[in-house]
């Protein structure tokens, strides 16, 4: 009996092993927060700072990169500038010390928009397919259902590179090259195949009694899936949503290659970002900096039932 007991009791990690762990941990979670840092801080220097050697971490802040994300200048004699009068803005004043003024909008918050209907609008489709789909896997009998399940993720094997030619040539027929509709379809195309592995794995730990149990009492099967399954997956969906979000709002290679007008997204716009001499650097880094702030707000707000969704499975084993 004291055997047995010994076999399956589980030992405990020492105070040293946790204190070691722990120091691990921050040391990792330090480690990738200073790129982050770095560019937030780039975000507020000026041309000259972002690229002196020595790097500066010590700087007077100014809000140059900031006003020359938002805006395109043209150089301008002293004369024509005094004419104009006194500055209406902060952005203004700025540029008037670079003997520059403001000619207009950038074109920024047309390509940040882009990103959000086509990053959120793929990932909402992505996930709403995957979980039909793996709900169907998971609660009926599917002729070949593993080979299917390989295949839907075997789409997810191949470098975007292999597949870039023929879809350009495809969506170039279809007219939905430089399209929101055509990235949010090819985004959904790829994210499907994550959504539906996830989201068959969380569903699969779901007791089938509760819907038999709902069925019993006069459900039909999709009151069921709606009302006893769906509450029980929001912590798989959640997480789900998270990963489909990332990969939507941080893919590069397709909106490079399918889209440079209209449809463009921030992450092939902001490399474009240049000033006089080369690179705008302070600009690039605060177009860097906003674009971090949807990804940010979204997986707090879902953070609990992504850490919940994560141990999903081990808890309910």
């Amino acid at each position: 009996m004291s055997s047995a007991t010994s076999a399956h009791s589980v030992v405990e990690p020492s105070a040293t092993t946790k204190r070691i762990a722990g120091i691990i941990v921050v040391l990792y979670a330090v480690i990738t927060m200073v790129p982050l840092a770095w560019i937030f801080m780039t975000s507020f220097k000026s041309p000259p700072d972002s690229i002196s050697y020595p790097p500066k971490v010590v700087f007077t802040p100014t809000l140059e990169g900031y006003c020359n994300l938002f805006t395109t200048r043209t150089r301008q004699t002293p004369e024509y500038i005094q004419s104009l009068g006194p500055p209406q803005s902060i952005c203004d004043e700025i540029t008037r010390s670079r003997n520059m003024v403001i000619a207009g909008p950038s074109n920024y918050w047309p390509r940040f928009t882009n990103s959000m209907v086509i990053a959120f609008g793929s990932t909402f489709l992505a996930v709403f397919l995957g979980t039909l789909a793996a709900y169907g896997f998971s609660r009926f009998r599917v002729p070949l259902a593993d080979d299917l399940m390989f295949f839907i993720l075997s789409t997810r094997m191949m470098p975007p590179i292999a597949v870039a030619i023929p879809i350009y040539l495809m969506y170039r027929e279809l007219g939905l090259s430089d399209t929101a509709l055509g990235m949010i379809l090819l985004y959904t195309a790829v994210n499907v195949s994550l959504a539906v592995w996830l989201l068959k794995g969380f569903i699969d730990e779901i007791p089938r009694e509760y819907e038999e149990a709902a069925m019993i009492d006069g459900y039909t099967r999709l009151q069921a899936f709606r009302k006893v399954v769906l509450p029980q997956a929001t912590t798989g969906i959640a997480a789900t949503a998270i990963f489909c979000l990332i990969f939507a709002w941080n893919e590069y290679a397709f909106a490079v290659l399918l889209t440079s007008g209209s449809a463009q997204t921030s992450p092939p716009f902001i490399p474009t970002i240049i000033g006089e001499g080369g690179m705008d650097w302070p600009a690039v880094a605060a177009g860097t900096t906003i674009f971090l702030v949807p990804i940010l707000v979204f997986t707090i707000l879902l953070r609990k039932q992504l850490l919940r969704g994560i141990t999903f499975g081990a808890v309910r084993k």
